[in-house]
């Protein structure tokens, strides 16, 4: 099909004919309809191309957001043992740090005393989590935080609260499949002390306390205990009365607190209900430097 250029140029080099002003006014008239024709057509493609552009953002914009709703693990690259990072040091994480109660938190940090408020989807035990791992990073440590939102989980699947567990427990299953390289796992939580039981001061500052809590009916009580165990002289040996000590817990009601699928697993209770984050912060970069001294075989 010609242009208008083509044809007005055609137009240009012919002889004149002396047409009549009718054949000129026809004439004239279908140039300019072929002219909006065309036009209406370069709208139209335009219009097209930039909607395909629109859906195809929109889907992967959803896909995206979907596939990240319920699962959100971080992993923090610290090189432990190594000099730099690497693609390769990327996937030998050390320790995996996730939390089956992860709405758990804190009085001072909410607007509210009634103990069946003291949970939070914003300000609760996922943050103590993510300093331990940023204090981990500091130490050149490596390590995944699992922030899934398993409470959400619980809501939208219609199941108990007891259920946590088996919940929080898909995502370390595949954790530990995809990493040979961890060799150690908190589940991280807060307990319902009163303050005082559950606080000490050093130095002019207020720590929350930490327990380790190990599953008497896991296949791994007696190894995970003794990891518990060294977990907490060397914190006494630091800061005597930061550690809570070692419980065992798990026959009634029964739970191995997924304690059965690592040899050094063990349940985290950092502060409790009357503990404000930043005391938590405190204590995590303390344990921080337990871990780095186990790993260093300083037992």
């Amino acid at each position: 099909m010609q242009n208008d250029k083509e044809i007005f140029d055609m137009l240009k080099d012919m002889y004149p004919q002396h047409p009549s002003k009718k054949f000129v006014a026809l004439t004239e008239n279908t140039l300019r309809q072929q002219a909006r024709s065309m036009n209406k057509k370069r709208i139209i493609t335009k219009f097209s191309v930039m909607t395909s552009v629109f859906l195809v953002c929109s889907f992967i914009f959803s896909w995206l957001i979907l596939s990240n709703e319920d699962s959100k693990v971080s992993i923090e690259i610290n090189g432990y043992g190594t000099a730099s990072s690497n693609a390769i040091d990327e996937k030998e994480p050390v320790v995996y740090i996730y939390h089956s109660h992860n709405t758990e938190s804190f009085i001072p940090e909410l607007q509210t005393e009634k103990s069946n408020q003291m949970f939070s989807h914003t300000k609760n035990v996922t943050l103590v989590g993510k300093e331990l791992s940023k204090a981990l990073k500091k130490l050149q440590i490596k390590a995944i935080h699992d922030e899934t939102d398993i409470a959400g989980i619980l809501k939208r699947k219609g199941l108990p609260f007891s259920d946590s567990y088996k919940v929080s427990r898909e995502n370390l299953q595949q954790a530990l499949a995809e990493h040979n390289s961890i060799r150690m796992i908190f589940d991280i939580h807060r307990d319902s002390l009163k303050r005082q039981d559950s606080t000490i001061e050093i130095k002019g500052e207020n720590y929350a306390r930490i327990q380790f809590t190990v599953s008497k009916t896991s296949v791994n009580y007696e190894v995970n205990k003794k990891f518990a165990t060294q977990l907490h002289k060397q914190l006494e040996e630091l800061y005597p009365g930061l550690s809570r000590g070692v419980e065992e817990k798990g026959v009634t009601p029964e739970n191995t607190y997924n304690q059965e699928l690592h040899d050094n697993s063990i349940l985290l209770n950092i502060g409790s209900i009357e503990n404000t984050l930043e005391e938590t912060y405190r204590t995590t970069d303390i344990f921080a430097q337990v871990v780095k001294n186990y790993l260093e075989g300083r037992n």
